[in-house]
């Protein structure tokens, strides 16, 4: 399943995550790649633990943490520490599956990815990610501050970049819903169970759906 959710971060916010990119020391992001991504991947990223980085993370990261819907989307159980990438003209990430753990131990189980576009879709030429899904692939280049939330599982690239700068936040999640069969269910359900909230939170109908999703949740979930 791949969920896009728009507004993550506000303009100003996207302001603010834009200067701190524009002073931050960049790396080749082959670095933090694995073994099979180091050959295809082509991009620079922000320096972990930097004070940029630190403060993008209180501008962007925590925000992106704290959303209702992508909390619904991912249901997160621990998240690793994000990269802020930017890919220039010629630049591109090769197919590719992402890491399925993470960290020197304890790891992290990578069960959901997210990229979150900082770069206005009209600054830049290319530079959609894509991923395949069982429906073919899908190409997504979002407004600045949406994100899309996909399966790590996924076979997935990034577009060579022909014009301009795309600048985005990427993370991985380890869920509470490892199946991403299950967690297509409950972000279904639990949008139906939101809307009942909003127009009838009394509603008999209101208590079933609550009662079914909160127990589907407490039946598949790992924590």
């Amino acid at each position: 399943m791949l969920i896009t959710i728009d507004g993550v971060i506000s303009p100003g916010e996207l302001a603010a995550a834009r200067a701190f990119m524009a002073q931050g020391e960049f790396m080749d992001g082959g670095l933090s790649a694995g073994k099979m991504a180091q050959g295809v991947k082509h991009n620079l990223e922000l320096e972990q633990g930097s004070d940029i980085f630190k403060r993008l993370n209180a501008v962007v990261f925590e925000k992106l943490l704290q959303h209702p819907r992508f909390q619904a989307a991912a249901l997160p159980n621990k998240t690793a520490a994000p990269f802020y990438s930017r890919y220039g003209k010629g630049m591109h990430y090769g197919a590719h599956v992402d890491n399925p753990l993470m960290g020197n131990g304890p790891y992290l189980r990578t069960d959901v990815s997210a990229t979150l576009f900082l770069s206005d879709p009209d600054s830049y030429a290319g530079g959609e990610l894509c991923v395949m899904t069982e429906f073919g692939e899908q190409r997504v280049k979002l407004p600045a501050g949406s994100v899309v939330v996909y399966p790590s599982s996924s076979l997935h690239h990034v577009a060579e970049v022909t014009q301009g700068e795309r600048q985005a936040l990427v993370v991985w999640i380890q869920s509470c819903v490892r199946d991403p069969a299950q967690r297509e269910v409950l972000y279904n359900l639990w949008q139906s169970r939101e809307s009942l909230l909003a127009s009838d939170p009394d509603g008999e109908d209101t208590q079933r759906i609550d009662y079914v999703y909160a127990n589907l949740v407490r039946m598949w979930a790992e924590v």
